[in-house]
């Protein structure tokens, strides 16, 4: 017997072992059992009968040719494990999303309740994601004054795990806050809020940065269209605008995720990657968000998917006041950007 048909012996009496003895413990699944088990009974006759392996051959019509066998089972075995792969990535994600509503749910109890009851029944709700920014919320707060917003307008400042004091910051000078109880990303740290605004019976939401970027003397400029042309989503957009100095692979990086895109829906978007946003409340009716960081183009994708009236204002986006930002290196950062994209756009 051949040294590769003795691997896939020991290898396919492992299996078996592993599936009774392991698989059927506390955590027994039937699924897992059939899958692992029949790998092993199937490993086990093949290593014991090479020409069990010509049928599949021959269906492959690779009988005749050089290394038919071996490229036949290759060929079964990368079905198989791509077939493995997206079961595992199906009950992955059924986890991950419980362990998303589990950590909004927990970090939602956290909330104050007078901080509740400032945003109760405020029919605006800005909501402002925030990691390791507490030396901006001064700056931050000093805008919100300047810009003497209406009454009906509600700030709440999510912090999403910060390992600062960003929190502590965030209520000592007068904000709404609620912490979440690990870094997640901004995607995450939104969805919180957005849970938040929405008991709190708000019809819009504002997203905007806590970084000093966003001006909030503009957000009357985002959510008139909402009021009085009855769009569902009216995006910020600093090319149509203003900007101070930015990266050029950034700007550039815009560009070309537009045109993405802006081709795979057949609108005419100019600032995909702003997270200076208003939208109905209402479109979380039928928008489903699940991205915690490459998040901004996830919200417009599913929402001109599903049929929402967009529109983007013009305005200015100024440099971060303090600190860096935690958007990563620019390939990296552009890479995830456009796997969103298509992910998004797919499903």
């Amino acid at each position: 017997m051949s040294i590769l048909r003795l691997i896939g012996l020991i290898v396919g009496g492992l299996a078996i072992v592993l599936t009774f003895y392991i698989i059927r413990g506390p955590k027994w699944r039937r699924s897992n059992f059939v899958l692992f088990g029949s790998f092993g009974i199937v490993l086990i006759l093949v290593s014991i009968d090479p020409n069990l392996i010509n049928s599949l051959a021959g269906m492959l019509s690779l009988n005749l040719e050089f290394h038919g066998r071996l490229i036949s089972l290759l060929l079964f075995s990368t079905i198989l494990s791509w077939f493995f792969y997206f079961f595992l990535k199906i009950k992955f994600d059924k986890h991950q999303y419980q362990f998303d509503k589990l950590v909004r749910n927990i970090s939602y109890e956290s909330l104050t309740n007078s901080d509740h009851e400032k945003l109760l029944n405020k029919k605006i709700i800005v909501v402002i994601p925030a990691y390791n920014e507490a030396e901006n919320l001064e700056y931050l707060k000093s805008q919100f004054e300047k810009s003497n917003i209406n009454e009906q307008i509600g700030v709440l400042i999510v912090d999403d795990g910060s390992s600062d004091r960003t929190h502590e910051k965030t209520l000592k000078l007068g904000f709404c806050g609620v912490r979440s109880k690990i870094n997640r990303g901004g995607g995450a740290a939104l969805r919180l809020g957005y849970d938040i605004a929405r008991k709190s019976n708000a019809d819009i939401i504002v997203t905007m940065d806590a970084d000093g970027q966003h001006d909030p003397g503009e957000i009357e400029k985002l959510i008139q269209p909402i009021k009085n042309e009855n769009i569902d989503f009216v995006i910020g957009s600093r090319v149509l605008g203003n900007r101070e100095k930015d990266s050029t692979i950034r700007i550039m990086g815009v560009h070309f995720f537009n045109f993405v895109i802006n081709t795979l829906l057949k609108t005419k978007i100019t600032d995909c990657s702003s997270g200076f946003r208003a939208f109905k409340v209402s479109l979380f009716d039928n928008v489903t968000l699940s991205e915690d960081q490459y998040h901004t183009s996830e919200l417009i994708i599913d929402a001109v998917k599903n049929g929402a009236k967009v529109k983007e204002v013009p305005i200015t986006i100024y440099k971060r006041k303090f600190g860096t930002s935690k958007k990563g290196k620019n390939l990296i950062y552009g890479f995830n950007f456009a796997k969103t994209i298509i992910k998004t756009w797919w499903r």
